[in-house]
């Protein structure tokens, strides 16, 4: 490993490493301005029943790569904010199912630097005791 080591400090400038570390890195954050779509997993909490929610979603770099690695928590949405039906389907009796356009609207609200252009499937949640 020394031995490498000094073969490159003999043949390659410590300048030039750390020039080309340096323009990676302006390359990076370059490309981190850039619009991109990529579908990310919202995390979501709806009558305290948390839901994980495939979405596809735009903004550009640094927002995506923003909600990407800093955002853990889960977004609570009131059930009054959304739309829901009681399922129809045998065997699901006491689950309702979300309607994706009033849970797209709810979160759209909450993203005002990314925009989610499309939800994936929406898992049921359990029908909520009315009192």
């Amino acid at each position: 490993m020394e031995t490498l080591l000094k073969w490159i400090h003999r043949y390659v400038s410590p300048v030039f490493l750390v020039l080309l570390a340096a323009s990676f890195i302006l390359w990076y954050i370059a490309k981190l301005n850039y619009t991109y779509t990529t579908e990310q997993t919202v995390r979501i909490s709806i009558a305290d029943q948390p839901l994980e929610v495939p979405c596809v979603v735009e903004g550009t770099g640094t927002n995506l790569f923003g909600y990407q690695v800093y955002m853990n928590k889960r977004l609570r949405i009131p059930l009054e904010e959304i739309k829901t039906q009681r399922s129809a389907e045998e065997g699901h009796e006491g689950k309702s199912v979300i309607d994706p356009q009033s849970l797209q609207k709810a979160l759209s609200t909450r993203f005002s630097d990314i925009k989610i252009v499309s939800l994936g499937e929406i898992p049921e949640i359990e029908t909520p005791e009315e009192p």
